[in-house]
């Protein structure tokens, strides 16, 4: 894994050591403070080129096309929304999404597996672990945006979201987001509507760089990427892990994420 993490700058393999511990303490600061936290260079960059080297035949030929008009919920109806509000907006996505089950033997599977990273996650949220996922399509996914393309306003599912920065794009592909919209107890259903209609203030824009670990509160943090311009395409990894073992999506969620079911 020195071949492919920089453990000189993060030393998730000495999980105990003060500099793991340091580390930890830096990345639950910001978690704290901005929803997210960021370690660039995490990926090194021969190994960044590598996974590249791995995935981008991939995506050309077996990718899945998600093309979706949606609202930030992904669902029509929503108790407790009355029609028309303007938090129930409909946005466009596109995107190409490559599935665990195509890179199996790759750069983002074996730092997704690698036991050290999971509890090093479970560390910087304060939970006492966490566990791959079981969907052999959702556990890992990379997605590509090309000119034209962006994906829209939304929610996670998840807690956590975890993403490695394989690629930027030539112009555009920003990160946006907007930290602690809501709560289990506030959806705050007026406060998503301020966001879609560009008058919160609070919203903030994050530049990546290529081969940064980003793990931010996607399940409470309303986010977008922008639309992608240029030649060169973004693309991203996105990992699941959730504290609990042996969840998956369901028939009809993995259809209409991915064209497919396992």
């Amino acid at each position: 894994m020195h071949d492919i993490l920089n453990l000189d700058r993060f030393p998730l393999h000495e999980p105990g050591s003060p500099a793991w511990h340091a580390l930890v303490a830096r990345c639950r600061a910001d978690l704290a403070r901005e929803g997210m936290f960021n370690l660039e260079g995490f990926l090194r960059p021969e190994a960044v080129t590598r996974a590249m080297a791995e995935i981008a035949p991939v995506m050309d030929t077996l990718s899945f096309t998600h093309r979706r008009r949606h609202n930030i919920y992904f669902r029509d109806d929503v108790p407790g929304i009355p029609p028309g509000h303007p938090a129930l907006t409909k946005v466009d996505t596109i995107n190409h999404t490559v599935c665990a089950d195509q890179i199996a033997d790759s750069v983002p599977a074996w730092v997704y597996e690698w036991p050290q990273f999971a509890v090093f996650l479970a560390a910087t949220m304060g939970k006492p672990a966490l566990f791959t996922m079981r969907d052999p399509l959702a556990r890992i996914n990379v997605m590509r945006y090309g000119e034209g393309e962006a994906l829209n306003w939304h929610f996670d599912r998840a807690e956590f979201t975890t993403t490695l920065l394989l690629q930027k794009p030539a112009r555009g592909g920003d990160f946006q987001y907007r930290s602690n919209l809501r709560s289990d107890t506030d959806p705050n259903y007026d406060g998503v509507a301020r966001v879609l209609e560009g008058r919160d203030p609070e919203v903030k824009t994050l530049t990546l760089e290529t081969g940064t670990l980003n793990v931010f509160k996607g399940k409470n943090t309303l986010h977008r990427v922008t639309t992608c311009h240029g030649e060169q395409a973004r693309f991203i990894v996105v990992y699941s892990y959730y504290d609990r073992p042996g969840v998956t999506f369901s028939r009809q969620e993995q259809v209409g994420f991915y064209g497919r079911a396992a």
